[in-house]
């Protein structure tokens, strides 16, 4: 069977993003914004795997969609953290970097969906 790459990429984000909540808690006393990144970051990954279960090609491309907020969500906590001095550079932009890839596999993936949806 052929590797899906945004479902191991988002897969292996949300374990990035459980262990960022888990550090920011434990050393940095964060808990409100940690918590809202922890149900974004994880919820991508979520939406990805339900997709692969779609029961049709626009309840995919719904899904999909779904992710592809959720990981825009998961961007905006990360960038507040790091305006907040939660975050230092490099773990943001460590953060970032991965979800932006994420970000852009998911958009080609409604894209082309969307291509392959006749009316």
């Amino acid at each position: 069977m052929k590797e899906n790459v945004v479902k191991n990429k988002s897969f292996a984000f949300a374990v990035r993003v459980v262990k960022l909540c888990q550090y920011l808690s434990a050393q940095k006393k964060e808990f409100v914004l940690s918590k809202q990144l922890l149900r974004s970051g994880t919820s991508v990954g979520a939406m990805v795997r339900e997709a692969e279960h779609a029961e049709t090609k626009n309840d995919f491309k719904h899904k999909m969609g779904i992710a592809q907020k959720e990981i825009n969500e998961t961007i905006y906590w990360l960038e507040l953290l790091k305006e907040t001095d939660y975050l230092t550079t490099d773990q943001f932009e460590s953060h970032n970097a991965d979800a932006i890839e994420i970000i852009k596999l998911i958009t080609a993936i409604i894209k082309s969906t969307k291509a392959n949806i006749t009316p």
